[in-house]
């Protein structure tokens, strides 16, 4: 990651080869022979990191980086000598110095330790911005992002919001469904009305058929009193079906027909109620397939996919993740009464790198359990559960010295196939929306390999 280095070195000689190599290497520095003079130009310009030699005539090194870190916390400072002792390393690191190098100086191990210096200036300054933004946002939607995927995602809301269409909302475990079926309901004109949720995954059949049209008093054992369901309890307002694609098969005419006709008829009785609600369904489920399958009805399914709103994975937002653990540190801080203001460049550096497989939910579990467990006041990559503090991106193609053990490209492709259908649980669906192609492509690809696609 080049950027702007500010060269702190007396000796002409290493400051004329410290400038060439670093400029080779894609940086843009600025060498000069004092530190009085490097502290009069850095505050003037910016710069993305300090290189100062550490025994030089007047101001030294050392002094150096405490005036730098006095008036200019914000730049790391990478401090070079030729003493070496762990005394002179654990003094830079008082004086506020990022990291420390020995003479003489390695030029890759250099600009290694400059990238690290200079990426953890960026995620800083995100940081910081993103806590900007987060104030200002505040109070003012429950989704949060600002990733173009999540864009993209807001423009849909605030189109469908205002009207009464009935919407799907997709996207993996975690991702945020529950909390966009708020955001349609309090942006829609049903907001002073009742949002009433159910969760069509956690009862079974008999009872959730209850639970949906009510019954009446008798309808079956157990029934000491009627109950009425929750089509007409949200009536006025917004109905949210969440995990949908669980409805047994059995119910699911029920359903279709009370939506068609928008009245219910509780269970027991020869009357039918009418209701008005909007409603949204949720589902991490592939239900073209489930349709295909016979597990789910086509008509239903169109019945509840006039909009679908998709919600990206957590992996897919960059930066969000950032923004999202913000939210979340302010909100579990302010709840545990702890002063934990954000996030440490080396802990936001991990929260970047990790693939969050549960997504949003994941990460507020992430960041509830940091804040209780810190000591400082912001997160740092000790606070954070060990398969964050560990993970490492997984490499699509493994490097190989030996010629004989490397694959062909048909090879290639089925393992990245394989890799993706594993990611997303099997869903051929989005595994087809993720490699680019339609579905009948990805099934040709692998009948052509005699493979059966992984069930869903």
């Amino acid at each position: 990651m080049p950027g702007r280095i500010l060269i702190v070195e007396d000796e002409r000689e290493m400051r004329a080869m410290l400038e060439k190599g670093l400029t080779r290497r894609g940086f843009t520095p600025r060498a000069l022979a004092s530190a009085d003079e490097a502290l009069a130009l850095s505050a003037r310009e910016d710069f993305d990191t300090v290189l100062t030699d550490l025994q030089m005539p007047g101001l030294n090194g050392l002094e150096l980086c405490e005036r730098i870190a006095l008036n200019r916390p914000d730049i790391p400072v990478v401090v070079v000598t030729a003493f070496g002792s762990l005394e002179t390393a654990v003094g830079a690191m008082r004086a506020g110095a990022y990291d420390f190098i020995t003479k003489p100086v390695d030029l890759d191990a250099l600009v290694f330790v400059l990238e690290r210096a200079v990426q953890h200036r960026a995620l800083r300054e995100e940081v910081r911005r993103l806590r900007h933004v987060l104030g200002q946002e505040a109070g003012t939607r429950e989704l949060l992002g600002k990733s173009p995927v999540m864009a993209q995602a807001y423009a849909l809301i605030e189109r469908v919001a205002e009207v009464d269409t009935t919407v799907l909302i997709t996207g993996e475990s975690g991702t945020g469904k529950e909390v966009t079926a708020r955001t349609l309901h309090t942006q829609s004109r049903r907001r002073d009305k009742p949002f009433v949720a159910i969760n069509c995954a956690a009862m079974p059949e008999p009872l959730l058929e209850s639970e949906l049209f009510g019954h009446v008093k008798g309808a079956f054992t157990g029934a000491q009193s009627a109950r009425t369901g929750l089509f007409v309890q949200a009536d006025g307002g917004t109905l949210f079906l969440d995990e949908v694609g669980e409805i047994p098969v059995g119910l699911q005419p029920k359903l279709l027909r009370a939506l068609q006709e928008r009245k219910v008829r509780p269970l027991g009785s020869n009357e039918e109620v009418d209701f008005d609600v909007r409603l949204v369904a949720a589902t991490n489920r592939d239900l073209e397939l489930a349709v295909e399958e016979n597990r789910f009805r086509e008509d239903l399914y169109y019945r509840l996919n006039v909009i679908n709103i998709e919600l990206p994975p957590l992996r897919s937002r960059g930066n969000d993740v950032l923004l999202l653990s913000q939210r979340f540190i302010e909100q579990y801080a302010s709840r545990n009464g702890k002063r934990v203001v954000g996030l440490s460049p080396a802990a936001a550096q991990r929260l970047l790198l990790y693939g969050w497989p549960g997504n949003v939910r994941e990460l507020q579990n992430c960041i509830e359990r940091a804040v209780a467990l810190t000591t400082f006041e912001q997160l740092t990559v000790e606070d954070l559960p060990e398969r964050i503090r560990n993970y490492s991106s997984p490499r699509l193609i493994p490097e190989v010295a030996d010629v004989s053990e490397m694959v062909t490209l048909e090879e290639v492709e089925r393992r990245y196939i394989h890799r993706v259908l594993e990611a997303v649980g099997g869903s051929r669906t989005l595994a087809a929306r993720i490699l680019g192609v339609d579905r009948k492509t990805l099934y040709r690809k692998l009948e052509r390999r005699e493979e059966a696609p992984p069930k869903a």
